[in-house]
């Protein structure tokens, strides 16, 4: 046996293997090891506070702290530590928040599934869409549409979806008929001169090009998130998601909209979808579902979807998927807490009013000499490295000056994420003013030392 090292540090590079993580650097670097929360801030193993304005990874709503889940999840736990969904058992958690995120979703979405994740949520809906279209004599209809910066996962199915590099490279992926399209970001993708509605048109007519080129009889679904998170916070052009939906609907395409961040309020409407103005087939949600204080997801599909798949499983005579968690008890229980806490709190709204404050305060970065761009919508943002404005022109090596913003900002205190060029912010949605305003001070310190460094390091 090997002998224990003396301290979780040490413990932790002898031993553990980190997610998006260069596995060789950990080795000299090691961890950040956060001992504990309290609202929007978490503390590091040497007493250091910091803003956590990432929410986790973009998912704790109700903050590190939030009592009524850790009694939810004890009290589920003396009750009923464990039961399964499978052949027709059931339990009140699951059908009880079965039930509220019907309530909650865009009319239409009735019936629910439960995963355990994100990653397996998207894994199940390719399954569906297999499932009933099989089910429905067109054996065909198999393929995928996606978007370039896409995220939708990282199992082999839903890690084909996604449309990252680092997320492809040497996992031999895609691995299924996925096809991706144009990233719809208006300031990066746009042709010289093009306004947002030709950029739109563009789009589209990329979308039913491709549609036509492969055949509408060979594509079972489109996914993308409303708000793209992890690729770099993008939000729509004007008019694209109307645009998409209207395409699939006329091609008898499945539309899925992928809110795993941006459900639950995070765009200053409950849903994404919601924001932007349409209503897809099935809706896959997570993180904000139980604030990731329990793993959980859930599919929210139509009637048309859960017909063609109910009517397949009465020809074969079961679904022949699902996990052992799948609407774990305990979970349930903490995520109808953790929506019952957002109700009463009005945290949607909560992040709608502060959304001019928070995102005016980031664009107030703009004119910054290390920054392209700022974008974002509700409590959800991206300030992007450039190192010239004018011509978009990106630092080399690539993501360096982001990685190196992000460390200042753990020097301040504040926990952001880089994504590529751009810098994420994604705050819990308990923050109040004084929280904002505490972000954006700690963020513009952090941009001064930047600037310093970058200049001192010959990088403008």
């Amino acid at each position: 046996m090997n002998q224990r090292p003396n301290s979780l540090h040490a413990s932790d590079i002898a031993h553990s293997m980190h997610p998006y993580t260069n596995m060789r650097a950990h080795e000299e670097k090691g961890p950040m090891i956060i001992t504990r929360g309290d609202g929007a801030r978490v503390f590091d193993d040497q007493g250091k506070e910091y803003i956590e304005a990432l929410a986790g990874l973009w998912s704790v709503a109700v903050g590190f702290s939030e009592t009524r889940l850790a009694d939810a999840a004890y009290e589920q736990l003396k009750k009923l530590p464990y039961y399964h969904s499978f052949a027709h058992k059931a339990h009140e958690p699951s059908i009880r928040l079965a039930e509220k995120l019907a309530e909650m979703t865009p009319e239409g979405l009735n019936r629910v599934f439960f995963t355990n994740s994100g990653s397996e949520a998207n894994d199940t809906v390719i399954k569906m869409a297999w499932f009933l279209n099989n089910g429905l004599g067109r054996p065909e209809k198999k393929k995928f549409l996606a978007r370039n910066k896409g995220y939708h996962g990282i199992t082999i199915a839903s890690g084909s979806l996604t449309g990252l590099p680092s997320n492809h490279k040497d996992f031999d992926l895609p691995a299924i008929p996925v096809t991706h399209l144009t990233t719809p970001h208006y300031w990066r993708c746009a042709n010289e001169g093009e306004s947002e509605v030709a950029f739109t048109a563009r789009l589209l007519k990329e979308l039913e090009d491709t549609i036509l080129a492969e055949g509408p009889e060979t594509i079972a679904g489109f996914i993308g998130e409303p708000v793209m998170g992890a690729g770099g916070v993008m939000t729509p052009p004007v008019g694209y998601w109307p645009g998409v939906a209207e395409i699939c609907a006329k091609y008898d395409i499945l539309l899925v909209a992928d809110e795993v961040i941006n459900g639950f309020g995070r765009t200053g409407a409950p849903f994404g979808c919601q924001k932007y103005g349409f209503t897809p087939d099935i809706l896959v949600t997570s993180k904000q579902l139980t604030s990731s204080y329990m793993p959980l997801a859930a599919i929210v599909v139509n009637d048309k979807v859960y017909n063609a798949i109910a009517d397949n499983t009465a020809k074969l005579g079961t679904f022949g998927h699902g996990f052992t968690g799948s609407g774990h008890p305990v979970a349930c229980a903490v995520g109808l807490e953790n929506l019952a806490i957002i109700e009463e709190n009005d945290l949607m709204g909560n992040a709608a009013r502060l959304e001019p404050m928070f995102q005016d305060g980031l664009r107030k970065f703009s004119d910054h000499p290390l920054v392209g761009e700022v974008r974002g919508v509700g409590l959800i943002a991206g300030v992007e490295m450039t190192k010239d404005r004018a011509t978009k022109t990106a630092f080399e090596p690539a993501g360096a000056m982001a990685t190196k913003v992000v460390a200042l900002c753990a020097e301040e205190g504040l926990i952001v994420r880089n994504v590529y060029e751009t810098v994420a912010f994604c705050p819990p949605l308990i923050v109040t003013e004084d929280d904002v305003a505490e972000i954006l001070a700690r963020f513009g310190r952090a941009m001064d030392k930047a600037l310093d460094w970058a200049k001192a390091e010959g990088m403008l």
